[in-house]
């Protein structure tokens, strides 16, 4: 098997989870359709999303902008990291979302 180039390294889809904590303000059952458009990211860079699991509203450990509750969800993916990095930047800009986790499950 052939080594493979840093170009290639680099473009490889890897696995991640993404944690997102939104405004307790939202209603929960638009939670999932919200985040669904900001997953069309990852699907138009040839990525796949597993799993996109909402916990809900839940307490936070500290209060972020006011608030001490958020809604979390959990999303599981399959991107490269130029894509993972893109969503992590819309979803930062977007007001609603009090906070973003990424994470690389096989890199722990």
């Amino acid at each position: 098997m052939a080594a493979l180039s840093p170009k290639e390294v680099e473009n490889a889809m890897r696995t991640y989870e993404l944690m997102v904590i939104l405004d307790p303000n939202l209603e929960e059952r638009t939670v999932a359709p919200s985040l669904d458009t900001y997953l069309n990211v990852v699907r138009n860079d040839g990525g796949s999303v597993d799993n996109v699991d909402v916990w809900g509203r839940r307490r936070l450990a500290y209060e972020i902008d006011k608030n001490a509750e958020g809604i979390y969800a959990v999303v599981s993916l399959q991107a490269e990291p130029a894509t993972v990095k893109e969503l992590d930047r819309q979803l930062s800009l977007n007001e609603s979302v009090l906070r973003t986790k990424v994470l690389r499950p096989d890199a722990h």
